[in-house]
């Protein structure tokens, strides 16, 4: 198992059909590699994310990368040679993904010795889904409750140390690791790709995902926040079994087509290189304190169950037209002394907010309709003479304790979401 400690490894892998055009393998984007093929120099960040230029810097001129991180999954043989290599992978199934110390002699010495963290995450190649990727992965919540989009097969991973995932990041796992000694992390994929498309015609081709890392090394207070590489590949996943029918169906059409139609795409390689990206703009890091470390079901771990009393609780009753008319003819009516003139029982649901923001009043009412939070469009609130105000995080913020609203919804025009209104 020589390969896991220094360069022999990498010659292992690339001269295993890595070194064939090895310009079309790294992301397509027409860069290329030295001949000691461990070098990544002129690799650009991929202009992928949330951000419209990369933070990388521009002397990244013969660069060679502290590490390196291998995939071992096919690519797909129907990717042209100029865009960026794609990978399919199957629902559920432990894939390696090998962890290579790239540094040349001398490279990054205050290292040496020490542990390095990696934070692994599963998330979205469109930028169309990059901006409600909160939205789209609270829904994914609700619809598969108790699942994780991403885990980590502690079994079958070695050298991998405190590995954790936060229950409340779904597609993100993190662990420390060795450079100097062998490191393969098995990951699984549980979200595949035709969840997150629209559904209205059927048949309609999945979203393709990132697989993004995100390495650093310690500051001298002890924690991993010095940021040192990042690196991504991008990927579709599919039912069980359904990868490896699509990288047949690829091969067939690949095997159809003319020599001169074949020269202008790339070939299939055996492993996929994570090329090297901006780091995720949005980084949470899970706490440092020790973890209870992963359970068997989905290597995830629960936080506690402290009942902290929360910055503001509202209440809300969904109400029927029948029943807001029943409440009018009471207003118009004499109360009886137990304040209920016909018997009529209104119930009202607590919602608790803590973080005081229109994106979490919307999780936490798609949450008591039993929706996804990406059916609500806009959450309004009925102001003087009937007009509808469009909530925002200073009214929510201003919102009285214990205030009881009346939740009315309205069809948008557009789509086949719904307006909110509280009344």
């Amino acid at each position: 198992m020589a390969w896991a400690l220094k360069l022999p490894l990498a010659d292992e892998v690339i001269e295993s059909g890595l070194v064939q055009d090895f310009d079309a393998s790294l992301s397509g984007i027409g860069q290329e590699l030295g001949a000691g093929a461990y070098s990544m120099s002129d690799v650009l960040a991929l202009p992928i994310f949330k951000q419209e230029e990369s933070s990388l810097p521009p002397d990244n001129e013969n660069k060679i990368l502290p590490f390196q991180y291998v995939l071992c999954a096919a690519t797909s043989p129907a990717v042209k040679l100029h865009d960026e290599t794609l990978t399919y992978l199957n629902q559920g199934q432990s894939y390696e993904i090998r962890m290579l110390d790239n540094r040349k002699l001398g490279e990054l010495p205050e290292i040496n010795g020490k542990l390095v963290k990696s934070i692994f995450r599963v998330v979205f190649h469109d930028r169309r889904l990059q901006y409600t990727e909160h939205q789209q992965l609270e829904g994914w919540r609700w619809n598969r409750p108790g699942d994780r989009i991403l885990d980590i097969d502690i079994p079958m991973s070695v050298g991998i140390i405190d590995p954790r995932a936060n229950p409340n990041q779904l597609n993100t796992v993190e662990f420390l690791w060795d450079p100097a000694k062998r490191t393969s992390v098995f990951i699984q994929v549980h979200c595949i790709s035709t969840e997150f498309t629209m559904r209205k015609h059927g048949g309609e081709k999945g979203v393709p995902f990132r697989v993004q890392i995100d390495t650093f090394k310690e500051n001298e207070s002890g924690e991993y926040t010095e940021h040192l590489h990042s690196a991504s590949c991008q990927i579709k996943v599919f039912k069980p079994k359904g990868a490896d029918r699509k990288q047949k169906t690829d091969r067939e059409k690949m095997e159809k087509r003319t020599p001169h139609e074949k020269e202008k795409y790339q070939p299939s390689y055996e492993t996929t290189i994570l090329t090297e990206c901006s780091p995720w703009p949005e980084i949470t890091y899970v706490n440092n304190s020790p973890s209870p470390g992963f359970n068997s079901s989905h290597s995830s771990f629960s936080l506690g169950e402290g009942m902290v009393r929360p910055r503001l609780t509202i209440y809300v009753c969904q109400e029927s037209l029948q029943l807001r008319e029943q409440q009018q003819q009471q207003q118009n009516q004499q109360k009886h002394e137990d304040g209920d003139s016909n018997g009529t029982f209104f119930v009202y649901h607590a919602i608790y907010l803590e973080e005081l923001t229109a994106v979490e009043l919307t999780e936490k009412i798609a949450q008591l309709f039993s929706i996804s939070p990406c059916q609500i469009s806009q959450i309004y609130k009925q102001g003087p003479t009937g007009i509808h105000v469009l909530i925002s995080d200073e009214m929510i913020q201003n919102f009285q304790e214990e205030a009881c609203f009346i939740l009315d919804t309205m069809k948008a025009e557009t789509n086949d979401s719904y307006h909110i209104i509280l009344k």
